[in-house]
């Protein structure tokens, strides 16, 4: 079945980086890329995300004097979980995996490419208030609805779940079109945030 013409399907950060191999690799994040390959054929519209990051971002725990990956700092915007270094600007890693279709994309967004605020969404940098500028890209097309596949469920996919309900779009998680970190009980805590916030939850075969 056919998308409607006015449900963007959004794919996450599916990047060398964050599949196996990678320096932040998400377990079995690979197995996306097939999955969504076939979804994308229904989708008259897609965008890519892709992480950005200039060398010695502030994320990088390597930043941090003392710090190690997956300890949390505090930023002026809140608590920030330190990454090893990934998804470095015109890096191998920062690459979309080879098997992932991008010709057909409508957009490319960029996001982590300023240096002192990390950024999970799609829509929003982590300080919650700089946009990407694709809500208005969205709204200014007609898109009422987005349907959500990628890396990795319980960051950048459930923020950008999050923030697309919070600016009243229709959300769809494809959930074996997505993989998850699941750091310390991150992913159940994103299921039960987007399950509050409205987002739905489907697989690639019944959609």
């Amino acid at each position: 079945m056919a998308a409607r013409e006015t449900e963007m399907l959004i794919v996450v950060d599916v990047q060398n980086d964050f599949c196996p191999g990678g320096a932040l690799a998400v377990p079995d994040g690979d197995a996306v890329v097939p999955v969504i390959n076939r979804l994308a054929g229904r989708f008259a519209s897609r965008i890519l995300t892709q992480d950005w990051h200039p060398a010695g971002h502030s994320s990088f725990a390597a930043a941090h004097a003392g710090k190690s990956p997956f300890e949390t700092t505090e930023m002026p915007y809140g608590p920030q979980v330190l990454w090893p270094d990934h998804c470095v600007q015109g890096s191998a890693g920062a690459a979309f995996h080879r098997e992932l279709d991008v010709d057909g994309a409508d957009l490319i967004i960029r996001k982590g490419f300023r240096a002192a605020v990390d950024s999970y969404s799609a829509f929003f940098e982590n300080d919650r208030t700089t946009p990407t500028g694709l809500a208005g890209y969205l709204r200014d097309r007609g898109f009422d609805s987005v349907v959500l596949v990628g890396l990795a469920t319980d960051f950048c996919v459930a923020y950008s779940a999050l923030d697309a309900r919070r600016l009243g779009f229709a959300t769809t998680v494809v959930t074996d079109a997505c993989r998850a970190i699941d750091l310390n009980g991150s992913l159940a805590m994103a299921m039960t945030e987007m399950t509050a916030a409205g987002v739905k939850f489907a697989e690639a075969a019944t959609l």
